[in-house]
């Protein structure tokens, strides 16, 4: 997480806030012309595209590295014998007998 990451962000969402602020009190005076219908200005709505652009930038910086997905890769930090051993699929018929054999040897 770079400084300028966590700059992006920070400033975003003051932008964000000022825009959020500049809309109530632009609401607040039509409320109080009489006439609330009226579209925001445009600066208010290129100041929330620019937070908005701004934060996106700001959290792609912020986010952690992306990690190879492919068997390849997986195989780099593993060997054969720890993958997909199957556990569930273990037969044990054949060694059955002898974890439940008696204790007398039958000669």
């Amino acid at each position: 997480m770079s400084f300028t990451a966590k700059s992006l962000l920070f400033a975003a969402s003051l932008i964000l806030l000022h825009a959020a602020y500049s809309t109530y009190e632009h609401m607040s005076q039509l409320k109080a012309l009489g006439r609330p219908e009226d579209r925001l200005p445009l600066d208010i709505i290129i100041e929330s595209i620019l937070a908005l652009a701004t934060g996106i930038i700001g959290a792609t910086l912020n986010s952690a590295e992306l990690k190879e997905i492919t068997w390849a890769s997986e195989m780099k930090n593993r060997n054969i014998d720890e993958m997909d051993s199957r556990l569930g699929f273990a037969n044990f018929n054949n060694k059955g007998k002898i974890f439940f054999a008696s204790s007398n040897p039958q000669s």
